[in-house]
């Protein structure tokens, strides 16, 4: 009798704590990161967020989520800037057609804006991590997609945010965007896409691809997710970029930025010698 009460007691708190809840298979499950730091002014913002509105809504994105082996995919969109200042704006969401695509965008356009001051890459990264096992999704791949216009300079160091996320199986992307104009924490910094080729992007497949100025964002979030959904690019350095339809100089021949530059740049603005 005794061993009968203790198995209705075991079974009691079993069906008390319920069953685990099973988890939808995706065939990616991507966390968009949005740089929203001080370097990035309000119109800036802007042009980002009716970026991946425009870009999610177009046909051919719409299409890369469909050609998966599933046929669909889970997407989370947050804003990311100092080391303690991120926040989801949409939360995880099961895309599989052009009316939960659609539905997806119009959240990020209706979400309120919000701003931060300083850039912390690693805290974007650290706090995408954790998100994936709160997703209800399981994916055949996890990215982290960052995009923004300047290096890390608060937090840790960048690349041991990536290390860690590239050792839980998570692939990083980047999206620089290089902007020649004076941001308010002052100069940019030369050869972005270089820093994020070498200190940001990590893992099988990884890949990056540049924005020249927030007006071409739109253009180059559209290549990138279309790449990223389908699984379609694999790493290959960083070529020569275009501007104007000349040639820049190939990335072989410009100054690489050091993991750590954005970091010496803040001491030295902090030090009023920069």
């Amino acid at each position: 009798m005794r061993v009968g009460r203790i198995a209705f007691l075991a079974a009691f708190m079993l069906g008390w704590a319920g069953p685990a809840k099973a988890q939808v298979a995706v065939d990616l499950e991507l966390a968009l990161g949005v740089d929203v730091s001080g370097s990035v002014d309000a119109g800036e913002a802007e042009l980002q967020r009716n970026g991946y509105v425009k870009a999610l809504t177009d046909p051919d994105v719409m299409k890369a989520v469909r050609s998966g082996y599933l046929g669909r995919i889970a997407a989370l969109f947050f804003e990311w800037a100092d080391e303690d200042n991120q926040r989801v704006t949409v939360g995880w969401t099961l895309l599989h057609d052009a009316a939960s695509i659609r539905g997806f965008a119009r959240a990020i356009d209706r979400a309120p804006r919000v701003r931060g001051r300083f850039t912390s890459i690693s805290g974007a990264i650290d706090f995408a991590l954790p998100l994936f096992g709160k997703s209800g999704f399981r994916g055949t791949r996890r990215v982290i997609d960052l995009s923004g216009d300047g290096p890390n300079n608060v937090g840790r160091l960048v690349t041991l945010a990536r290390d860690n996320a590239v050792a839980r199986g998570i692939v990083i992307n980047g999206l620089p965007i290089v902007s020649d104009r004076p941001d308010p924490f002052g100069m940019p910094m030369a050869n972005l896409d270089l820093y994020y080729r070498n200190c940001v992007i990590g893992g099988p497949g990884s890949f990056l691809v540049v924005a020249e100025d927030f007006r071409s964002f739109a253009i180059a979030i559209r290549r990138k997710l279309i790449l990223e959904i389908a699984g379609l690019t694999v790493f290959a350095p960083v070529p020569g970029r275009q501007r104007g339809g000349a040639s820049l100089q190939p990335a072989q021949d410009r100054w690489v930025p050091p993991c750590n530059e954005g970091e010496r740049r803040m001491q030295q603005r902090i030090r009023g010698s920069f």
